[in-house]
Parts: C-alpha cells; sequence; structure tokens
C-alpha cells in the first residue's frame, strides 16, 4: 500500500468514528471556518472593557513561559475606543478557566487558522477540524472522574518538543485550560496538556490521567505537525 493511499485510509476510518458517533447521538460541534489571532509584539495589560479607565484583569507576556515562543491569542471581538485607538478582545491562559479580556491592538500582528480541535470526554475523542470540516478523529485518554479534563473554549499556547524520557514523549500541547482540581502538579501551574504516551503508558479510551489528554504516538507526532499556537480547543463532555 502506498504512503499517499494509507494516509486516505487512515483519514476514511477516522471520518468514519466521527459520523459513528454522530449516529449514536453525540451530534459534532459547529466549528468556525477560520480563528482569528493576534500575534504579541510586546507585553499588554489585560483590561475588562475596551477602555483604559475600566478593571485592569493583569497583563499577558508576548513570550510563552516553557519554549520563548511568541505568544498567540485567539480574538473573539474588536472594538473602538476614545481617540479611535482599535481594541482585540482575546481568550486567555490560565485561571480562571475561560477567561477574556481586552488589549490594545497596538504591537501585535493580525493572523488566522484554520485548524480546530474538539475534545469529547464522553467519547474520549479528539476530533481535528479543518475549515469547519472534521478531517481526523484520535482515541484518547481524558482525566479521571476525580481529576477530570476541564470543559470550555481554550487553545493551544505553545508545542513543546519532549525529550525521550519525559512523561507523555515525544511532544506536548500546552493548554490555556488548567485543572479544576489541582493547583499545581509536577511542579507546574495544573496545567493541561495534550501528549503522547510515552514513559506514562495507559489505555487509549479510558478516563484515568490527572485532566490532561493523551494520544498514541502516531496522534502526537501529526498534531505537532499541524497544529500550532492560537488553535481553538474545545472540550466537551
Amino acid at each position: 500500500m502506498t504512503a499517499r493511499l494509507s494516509y486516505q485510509v487512515v483519514v476514511m476510518l477516522s471520518l468514519a468514528a466521527v459520523a459513528a458517533a454522530s449516529a449514536a447521538g453525540a451530534a459534532p460541534p459547529v466549528v468556525a471556518p477560520a480563528q482569528p489571532l493576534a500575534v504579541l509584539l510586546s507585553s499588554h495589560q489585560i483590561w475588562s472593557a475596551p477602555d483604559q479607565h475600566s478593571r485592569p484583569l493583569g497583563r499577558v507576556q508576548a513570550r510563552t513561559p516553557i519554549t520563548g515562543g511568541a505568544t498567540v491569542l485567539p480574538v473573539i471581538g474588536n472594538a473602538t475606543g476614545a481617540a479611535g485607538a482599535a481594541w482585540l478582545r482575546v481568550r486567555l491562559p490560565g485561571r480562571p478557566n475561560g477567561l477574556t479580556g481586552w488589549i490594545v491592538k497596538r504591537a501585535t500582528l493580525p493572523s488566522a487558522t484554520n485548524w480546530h480541535l474538539v475534545v469529547s470526554t464522553g467519547l474520549r475523542r479528539v476530533t481535528v477540524y479543518r475549515s469547519g470540516r472534521a478531517v481526523r478523529a484520535f482515541a484518547a485518554i481524558v482525566g479521571k472522574p476525580s481529576t477530570p479534563t476541564p470543559r470550555g473554549e481554550f487553545f493551544v499556547e505553545e508545542s513543546v518538543l519532549l525529550s525521550a524520557t519525559a512523561a507523555g514523549a515525544p511532544f506536548a500541547l500546552a493548554l490555556s485550560a488548567r485543572s479544576d482540581v489541582l493547583q499545581e502538579f509536577a511542579g507546574g501551574p495544573g496545567q493541561i496538556a495534550l501528549h503522547g504516551l510515552a514513559n506514562i503508558g495507559g489505555t487509549l479510551g479510558t478516563a484515568v490521567s490527572h485532566g490532561c489528554i493523551r494520544v498514541g504516538d502516531v496522534a502526537i507526532r501529526w498534531l505537532a505537525a499541524n497544529v500550532g499556537p492560537g488553535v481553538p480547543v474545545t472540550i466537551t463532555g
């Protein structure tokens, strides 16, 4: 079987799994064909409204904490403030989950992505959408009942190449989500990631993790090659 034919078979099987889930009563989400993004060129003050007299919510740094790459935020709104200043409403990483705020558009670069990940904790599956259409689906391990994977609208903060001996190698997509149960884990801030199985194991299709989403080696390598910072991640039940 040629590599091209093998890829087509995998895609067909992935889409068949999505169709089967829909037929079983799990309606697929409505996914927008594209997501506007803002690439930060400097750190930005976050405000509760598009007005520098509104309540400050903190700062978002221009560089991500693990890899030092540029911070990329999904843009979910636009506004014109006083004196014609342009503002962006963006999704933000960290606690509380689902936090949004306003930043000035100055010192940002516009971008966009047509990728979108949907994680179903009930089906224990990661479905990949491109331009609003499901193109791949991967079996996953999700959080156990005592440390559930949080639900909501999140995004990929950064893609991390892990060492061969690291738990979850070879890659982790660090998400904007944080555990609702663990304030910290393994010295970190309780950040949720989508990562591999190496050095940690588990059976795909089960709920045994501390909240992170684990997928197989082929899946995480494919995701790391195609999905970058800012890509939206919807986690459903």
